[in-house]
Formats: structure tokens, C-alpha cells, sequence
């Protein structure tokens, strides 16, 4: 059960209210939730394949520099050099896929089929960072790509949380958005506060945080087809 105040936190930081919560899986050193278990399934019965859903807009700016900056394409070289790392990759793939079985048989709801993905291109590509990070986060030492990217980060959340929720579970604004929205808006001249249309990257591609939950199923329907 997710209380209040966190679903408002992982409301604010989507744009949305959040579907199929299952649990916060890590915390932000500010404390608030930085990624979520999502059930396997959404509401709707459709497919969700990403069991640990990376939420902080700031951790996923952060994280979308490391991608831009060449650091896949250098994991995926590595993945074709290194049987040791491959075999790890695969353990973390194996991983997931466990883990989200168990949460399926746990809300008595039908597991994804086994050729399924389990998240960012494992076991054979790396396809998303956020992805990535998003189970070391929640498993620490599962993942080696996930692990490397963290460790590369740095702390995102050094100059304050991305959003602030009251006692009462209330989303209020913090001067950090307030600065980040300022700042986006000098660049694009449209706001992206957390929770107000921020990007967030978790399948490979940027997309509108409020859609975040259909683009991971559309993108995990995509690769499957390729």
C-alpha cells in the first residue's frame, strides 16, 4: 500500500495520477519516491512490462545527458566484447522478469508472456538508461549497466527535492520548480515544472510525462514487433 503523501509526490512528479501503484521501491536522498513498482498489468488489463518506473524528473534529465553523451552505444559495444558482462546482463534480465512474475501471482493477475522484454533492452541491448537505473535503484547490485549510469550521475538531487507534498498528501510548488520552470521557459518558452508536462525518458525516447504510462506499453509493443 502507497500512502497518501507519496502518491501525491509520484502524481506531481508524473503530471498525472499514477496508475497501477504498486509500491515506492526507492527513495531520493530527499526522500521523496524516485522510483515506483508499477503492477504488471495496468487497470485496463493491457500489458506494462517496466515494473520499476523511474518518477524524478530530475534524476531522468540527468540521465537522459549520460544517454546523449554516447554512454549506450559504448555499453552495447562492450556487450558484444565481454561474456562476463553479458552473463551479468542476462542475470539482471532473469531478475526482472522474476520479479515482475512475482508481483503478477501477487495481484492474482495473468504474468506477461515469457518473450516478453523486461525493461530498457535486456538481455541483448541497452536500449534506456532510466530504465536501467531504475532497477539498481530498486534491486542494488542486479543490474551492471544500471549501476555504471548511477554511479556517473552524480547527486540530481543536490540542489533541493523536485517537488514538495504537504502533511495532508497536497502537491505544493518548491522554488526549485519554480527555477527549473523559469529556466525552461527562457529556453523553449514553454514550462516543464515536475508534474506540469516535464520529459521523462524510460523507453528509449523522450515523451510527455502525463502519457508516461502508454508510451512504455506502446514502446514495449514496438520491440517486440522488431
Amino acid at each position: 500500500m502507497v500512502d497518501d503523501r507519496d502518491v501525491a509526490a509520484v502524481e506531481r512528479q508524473l503530471g498525472r495520477t499514477p496508475r497501477g501503484l504498486r509500491a515506492v521501491a526507492h527513495r531520493c536522498p530527499c526522500g521523496l519516491p524516485d522510483v515506483v513498482e508499477t503492477a504488471p498489468r495496468l487497470p485496463d488489463g493491457s500489458p506494462f512490462p517496466t515494473l520499476y518506473y523511474l518518477t524524478c524528473p530530475k534524476a531522468a534529465s540527468a540521465i537522459g545527458t549520460l544517454e546523449t553523451s554516447g554512454m549506450m552505444r559504448a555499453m552495447q559495444a562492450r556487450l558484444a566484447e565481454d561474456p562476463a558482462l553479458a552473463q551479468a546482463y542476462q542475470a539482471a534480465h532473469d531478475d526482472y522478469v522474476a520479479r515482475r512474475d512475482k508481483a503478477a501471482a501477487e495481484d492474482g493477475l495473468e504474468p506477461l508472456p515469457r518473450d516478453m522484454q523486461s525493461t530498457g533492452g535486456m538481455p541483448t541491448r541497452v536500449k534506456c538508461l532510466h530504465a536501467l537505473v531504475g532497477h539498481e535503484l530498486a534491486v542494488p547490485g542486479v543490474n551492471p549497466f544500471g549501476r555504471e549510469a548511477l554511479d556517473a550521475l552524480g547527486e540530481w538531487w543536490a540542489d533541493g527535492p523536485c517537488c514538495s507534498v504537504a502533511e495532508t498528501g497536497t502537491a505544493v510548488e518548491t522554488e526549485t520548480e519554480t527555477k527549473t520552470e523559469t529556466k525552461t521557459e527562457t529556453k523553449t518558452g514553454t514550462g516543464t515544472g515536475a508534474g506540469a508536462g516535464a520529459g521523462i525518458m524510460q523507453s528509449g525516447e523522450a515523451f510527455p510525462a502525463g502519457d508516461a504510462e502508454e508510451a512504455a506499453v506502446t514502446a514495449s509493443t514496438e520491440e517486440e514487433s522488431k
